[in-house]
């Protein structure tokens, strides 16, 4: 009878060990979630690239993406363009 009140407790403690210790299911867990989130960082960056990937190229070889890119972000104008300034009173 005394044996087996120190192999339950010896499997109470070992369970416990698997669950909550070190490397156990709980930091399984909670490893296997920040890989996740690690993985789905990754993807949008992988996305981020492609996107700046092409926009070079365009910056590069396309002369109607570098228009659009003048007039739209930095505001420049062509010889010829007729430009209205709304002023507010």
């Amino acid at each position: 009878m005394k044996l087996g009140k120190y192999l339950i407790l010896f499997l109470v403690l070992m369970a416990l060990l698997i669950v909550f210790g070190n490397n156990g299911l709980i930091d399984n867990l909670v490893m296997k979630e920040k890989q996740n989130i690690l993985k789905d960082a990754n993807l949008q960056l992988v996305h981020e690239n492609y996107r700046l990937k092409r926009e070079i190229y365009l910056l590069k070889n396309d002369i109607r993406h570098i228009e659009t890119v003048a007039r739209n972000d930095l505001g420049m104008v062509m010889k010829g363009d007729i430009v209205y300034k709304h002023v507010d009173r």
